[in-house]
């Protein structure tokens, strides 16, 4: 890889908290997103966000763990562990439609292009898929995975 790859919330850039390389490219990588949103990344690219079926399952456990008095933080980490949100959406990567943009991010960065992943959740205290995906494009990477890079699909 010889471009960065950083990660960020959408707040972060919004107030300027945001720790990306200058010039970076801002990468949406959100399945519903809200139109403020667009207005805050320069593109984005539903395909590498989790898919539907996954972000309902874990609303439903976000809302009844809420329900039993947790707070925002630890009922959606227990979602996220409740739905196996993690191995989910490493399998979702692994479909047609991701891998192809996959492929997209990997070859821009082997080009140099230096990209920010970018989504709504503030990592200090949730998990996110953002830093899923950023560690599967490192792992493809070190792998030499990629169009011009071996392994593919």
């Amino acid at each position: 890889m010889t471009g960065q790859l950083e990660d960020t919330y959408v707040a972060a850039l919004q107030h300027d908290m945001a720790d990306v390389p200058a010039g970076a490219r801002l990468v949406g990588v959100v399945r519903r997103p809200t139109p403020w949103f667009y207005a805050a990344v320069d593109e984005n690219v539903p395909a590498l966000a989790p898919p539907a079926s996954l972000l309902d399952e874990a609303k439903r456990h976000h809302e009844q763990l809420a329900a039993t008095g947790l707070d925002d933080a630890e009922a959606h980490n227990r979602a996220f562990e409740a739905a196996d949100y993690e191995n989910r959406y490493r399998d979702h990567l692994e479909t047609a439609d991701a891998q192809d943009a996959v492929d997209d991010l990997l070859d821009r960065l082997a080009a140099g292009e230096d990209l920010a992943l970018v989504c709504y959740e503030n990592t200090e205290s949730k998990r996110c898929h953002r830093t899923i995906l950023a560690s599967y494009l490192r792992e493809a990477t070190e792998s030499g995975r990629g169009r011009d890079g071996g392994e593919g699909r």
